[in-house]
C-alpha cells in the first residue's frame, strides 16, 4: 500500500521532471528576479531622485527605494538560497514546478502592487508582500521540520523578516511607528544571516580550496565558541541600535561587533584564496560587515562619519557583494558547470565592489558627490545587469547532464 508521504514524493518527482528548466530549482526564478529588480528599482529610483518621474506608489520616493532593495530584491535572493539550500539540509526534493511558479509569482506581484500603490491602495499591496514572506516561511518550515533538520531558526529569521516588512508599510502608511524601525529590524536580520551562513561557507570554502592546492597548515576550522560569541554581540549590537539608533551604548556594542567579526574573518585565510575570484569575493564581502559595523557604531559617537556610509557599507557593501557571490557560486554549481570565474564574473565582483566602496565614501566628501554617487550606481547596478546578461541564460537552461530534460 502506498502512503501519503510517497504519494507526495511522487507527485513532486512528476512536477520536477515535467517543470521547465527555469522551475526546476528555487535559485532559478528567484536569482533572475532579484538581480532584475536590483536593476530596475535602482534605476527608477535614480529617474524619480532626478524629477524625471513620479514613482506611483503611496510610499515618499526614499521610503519606496529602502523598502524595495531590502524586502523586494534581497527579499527575493533569500527565498532563493533558501529553497535552494533546503534540499542540500534534508535531502527531499526541491519545491519545483506550479508552486515554485506561484511563490515567484506571488513576490512578482508584491512588487508591482507596492510599486502601483496609488492606484490600487497601500493595504492590498501591503497584504501581498508580507505574505510573500508568511508563505515563504511555511513552505520551507515544512521542509525543514519534515526532516527533523536543524536549521529550523533560518526560516524564524524569514517569517521575522515578515514581521520587519510589516513594521515598514505601517510606518509608511502613519501608524505612529518609530522611523525607519521596519528598515533597521530587516537590516538586522540580513546581519544576521550574513553573520551566520557566511561563517559556515566561507571557512568551509576556503578550506576546501587550500587543501586542493596542497595546503596542510593554517587550515580554516570549523566554528568554534569565538564564532558563537561573535554572532551574540553582532545581534545584540544591532538589535540595541534598532531600538535605539543613537544611544551611546549601541555604540560601544557596535564597535564590539565589528572588531569581533574583523578578528573572525582574520582566521579564514581570506588573503590565500586571491588566486580564486570564487573563494575570494566571499572574504571582500564579508569584509563589509565589519566595516559597516564600526562604521554604524563610530557615528554615534563622532559627527564626522556619516551615518549613511555605515548603513550602506553594510547594504550595497555586505548584502550586495555577498548575494553576488553565492548567486554566481551556487548557479555554476547547480547547473553542473565547473565552479570557476571567467573574466566576466570578476568583472561582476570588481563592479559591485567598486560602486559600494564609491556609495559609501560618498558621504565623507572626498570626491564630488553627485559623480560619486552617479559612478556608484553604474558600478553596483551594473554588477547585477552583467549577472543577468551571463548568468540569466544559464538560469532558463538544463543542468549539464540532466537526463529528464
Amino acid at each position: 500500500m502506498i502512503t501519503r508521504g510517497e504519494q507526495m514524493l511522487e507527485l513532486r518527482r512528476m512536477r520536477m521532471t515535467a517543470s521547465p528548466a527555469f522551475l526546476r530549482g528555487g535559485f532559478r526564478p528567484f536569482y533572475f528576479g532579484g538581480a532584475a529588480w536590483a536593476v530596475v528599482a535602482l534605476t527608477l529610483w535614480l529617474v524619480a531622485l532626478a524629477g524625471g518621474v513620479v514613482l506611483p506608489t503611496v510610499m515618499e520616493p526614499l521610503a519606496w527605494h529602502r523598502h524595495e532593495m531590502l524586502f523586494g530584491f534581497v527579499g527575493a535572493v533569500i527565498a532563493g538560497f533558501l529553497l535552494t539550500a533546503i534540499p542540500n539540509w534534508t535531502g527531499r526534493l526541491p519545491i519545483a514546478g506550479l508552486p515554485l511558479a506561484a511563490l515567484a509569482g506571488l513576490w512578482l506581484a508584491a512588487r508591482m502592487a507596492i510599486l502601483f500603490s496609488a492606484s490600487i491602495g497601500a493595504g492590498l499591496a501591503a497584504a501581498l508582500d508580507i505574505g510573500f514572506f508568511l508563505v515563504l516561511a511555511a513552505v520551507a518550515g515544512r521542509e525543514v521540520l519534515a526532516a527533523k533538520n536543524r536549521n529550523f531558526p533560518i526560516v524564524l529569521v524569514v517569517l521575522l523578516f515578515a514581521f520587519a516588512s510589516a513594521t515598514d508599510h505601517a510606518e509608511a502608511m502613519g501608524a505612529g511607528v518609530a522611523p525607519g524601525l521596519g528598515a533597521h529590524a530587516g537590516i538586522l536580520l540580513v546581519v544576521v544571516l550574513i553573520s551566520l551562513i557566511g561563517g559556515r561557507i566561507i571557512p568551509s570554502f576556503t578550506r576546501n580550496w587550500l587543501a586542493k592546492q596542497g595546503e596542510k597548515h593554517r587550515l580554516p576550522g570549523q566554528p568554534t565558541r569565538f564564532d558563537i560569541g561573535a554572532i551574540a554581540i553582532t545581534v545584540l549590537a544591532m538589535a540595541a541600535w534598532t531600538a535605539a539608533p543613537f544611544h551611546r551604548v549601541a555604540g560601544l556594542l557596535l564597535l564590539l561587533a565589528g572588531t569581533a567579526q574583523l578578528a573572525r574573518l582574520s582566521r579564514w585565510g581570506g588573503a590565500r584564496s586571491v588566486r580564486d575570484p570564487l573563494v575570494f569575493i566571499l572574504h571582500v564581502g564579508f569584509a563589509w560587515l565589519p566595516v559597516g559595523l564600526l562604521l554604524l557604531g563610530a557615528s554615534i559617537f563622532v559627527a564626522a562619519v556619516p551615518r549613511t556610509a555605515a548603513i550602506h557599507a553594510l547594504t550595497a557593501g555586505a548584502m550586495g557583494s555577498m548575494i553576488l557571490a553565492v548567486m554566481t557560486r551556487s548557479t555554476l554549481g547547480h547547473t553542473g558547470r565547473a565552479l570557476r570565474a571567467d573574466g566576466a564574473t570578476v568583472a561582476i565582483y570588481v563592479l559591485v565592489t567598486a560602486g559600494a566602496l564609491l556609495r559609501v565614501s560618498a558621504p565623507f566628501g572626498l570626491f564630488d558627490y553627485t559623480l560619486s554617487m552617479r559612478w556608484s550606481a553604474v558600478g553596483w547596478g551594473g554588477a547585477f545587469l552583467l549577472f543577468l546578461i551571463v548568468y540569466g541564460p544559464i538560469l532558463f537552461r538544463h543542468r549539464l547532464g540532466d537526463p529528464t530534460k
